[in-house]
């Protein structure tokens, strides 16, 4: 890199870290930022309590993981905007390291997993993001949608009657019908006051008048409702400086380490897809690899302070954007709003009716969700339709990374099997005799089968031309079907010349090397083909 660009790059740091959005700050800006950051704050905390219980540690240990994961991506995260904190998706994961081995053990567990995002940040992995397609995007949108729906049933059954798991309570008692309706109208009240304030006015945001209205009501008229005390208590202290209490040895390392691997691959997927949505809501681009960073060094610190570490929620990030919430300010309003509740308001907060904070995350179902993917599933590609939907199922059924990785797979299949059926040969002889197969589409493990069986070594003449100027050799399957096919004529006694091949194809062709006709209009490109391949370790016959 040189100097010019590092000077550049650190301008740019600077520019992001003085959180100001384009035009500068103004005092409206700065309340709608303050007050998207209070909303969303208010939704994190039955949600960082629940996903507490999940995981089977304290819920201040979900409150500290929240609020240290979300004011450190908030600072230095690849996307202003995300909201990070305790998610249902990594305390699923952790609630056996706990069961098993106690909660120091998952304090280590979440320092090493923050190490690996780090280490992924610094390769800069975060890029591949770019291969998930937008089928599974669609269904990933769809699945999470699902996934804040179900949450938010544990809050309609009675306290301590239901079994919790990472989708919400299963098995439980529903609350009883004098509390169950008022609740539901509590809910639908909110959700009318999100809906219906937009088109009045902006002057607050609407999640957070939805609260407020709701909050209101209940309090001064008394309304027995389940409250966010109900759930646990969100009183508590700074969190302190906490070096997990395991042994320094090679087995509890290789007791955390798979935990570790997991809950990192989770959080980064999670995070860096909802930063791809994100970016599509505010028009911005790039960041992975520094949201991986971000996300490393926040849970490597929440691992020392005795949090349970996180990664973004893109409810939480919903609820944001669409409160007029932009820049870093926000974000790091959320997380400091959240600790003055844990310090000073936590008898004020514990009186907010769970009724407004589950229609705030309704309506965030309602915006998540993808509707227009109903609407064209009959009309995009089979194989399109089919990812979808698989991947809406997997992630109800199994968590996000399970579902993103099933879609990739299945993606890149389709896409390796449309291509393998595009091999084609055009032939014609030319009037000395000499047969010109003509190769149209790429030649690579998928197509390698089908692109010898397009030849006809017995009854072709005793010169064959092999022209690739309209396909392209893609890898070391490749390479072994040209050899394959050079060695059946070598057989018969007759010749073959391969003509408009790259450089690359020539240096790694071994037997068929010498059949290569050189030209001025040779392509040029690489291939993708192993270290083996490359030092003649493997290939050739």
């Amino acid at each position: 890199m040189t100097r010019t660009q590092m000077a550049r790059k650190a301008s740019r740091g600077l520019s992001d870290l003085r959180l100001l959005p384009q035009g500068g700050m103004t005092p409206a800006t700065l309340k709608t930022e303050l007050l998207s950051g209070l909303t969303v704050a208010l939704a994190l905390v039955p949600e960082a309590v629940a996903f507490a219980f999940v995981a089977g540690v304290h819920p201040l240990v979900g409150l500290y993981a929240a609020f240290l994961v979300g004011l450190i991506t908030a600072l230095i995260g690849g996307r202003p905007g995300m909201i990070s904190g305790a998610t249902g998706a990594l305390a699923v994961v952790m609630v056996a390291l706990v069961a098993e081995h106690g909660v120091e053990y998952l304090f280590a567990t979440v320092v090493l997993m923050g190490v690996l995002q780090i280490a992924a940040g610094l390769l800069r992995w975060g890029k591949f993001i770019r291969l998930v397609p937008h089928p599974v995007m669609l269904g990933f949108v769809n699945g999470l949608a699902i996934v804040i729906f179900l949450a938010q049933l544990s809050q309609f059954q009675v306290p301590g009657s239901a079994e919790l798991t990472g989708h919400g309570a299963s098995g439980g008692r529903w609350l009883p019908a004098e509390t169950m309706i008022p609740m539901l109208a509590l809910v639908a009240l909110t959700m009318a006051v999100i809906w219906l304030l937009p088109k009045v006015t902006n002057i607050i945001p609407a999640p957070l008048a939805g609260i407020g209205v709701t909050a209101a009501l209940v309090i001064g008229f008394g309304i027995e409702v389940p409250r966010v005390g109900d759930l646990a208590s969100i009183q508590g202290g700074l969190p302190s400086f906490h070096i997990p209490m395991v042994p320094l040895t090679l087995e509890t390392f290789e007791i955390i380490l798979p935990y570790a691997v997991i809950l990192a691959a989770i959080g980064l997927i999670e995070s860096l897809l909802t930063l791809n949505l994100v970016g599509d809501m505010t028009g911005q681009r790039g960041g992975a690899s520094q949201e991986c960073i971000a996300q490393g060094l926040a849970n490597t610190v929440t691992g020392f302070f005795g949090g349970m570490g996180g990664c973004a929620m893109i409810g939480q990030s919903m609820i944001n954007v669409k409160s007029g919430g932009r820049t870093r300010i926000a974000g790091i309003a959320a997380a400091l709003f959240l600790l003055a509740f844990i310090l000073v308001a936590a008898p004020a907060i514990e009186l907010i009716p769970l009724a407004a904070l589950v229609g705030v995350m309704f309506m965030v179902v309602i915006g998540t969700f993808a509707w227009n993917s109903l609407r064209i599933l009959a009309r995009v590609p089979l194989t399109d339709a089919f990812v979808i939907v698989l991947v809406t199922v997997v992630t109800v059924l199994e968590d996000l990374a399970v579902a993103v990785v099933v879609g990739v797979i299945v993606s890149a299949l389709a896409y390796a099997w449309n291509n393998a059926r595009r091999i084609r040969a055009r032939t014609h002889t030319t009037p000395e005799g000499a047969k010109i197969y003509e190769i149209e589409g790429p030649l690579f493990f998928g197509s390698a089968e089908g692109f010898v069986e397009l030849f006809d070594p017995e009854g072709d003449p005793a010169l064959v031309v092999v022209d690739f100027d309209q396909s392209r050799v893609v890898d070391q399957s490749a390479l072994q079907a040209i050899e394959a096919l050079a060695g059946k004529y070598e057989a018969q006694g007759k010749t073959v010349q391969l003509r408009h091949l790259s450089r690359d194809c020539h240096r790694l062709l071994k037997k068929a090397g010498n059949l290569v006709v050189d030209a001025d209009d040779d392509p040029d490109y690489a291939l993708a083909v192993d270290y083996g391949v490359r030092t003649g370790i493997i290939g050739g016959h």
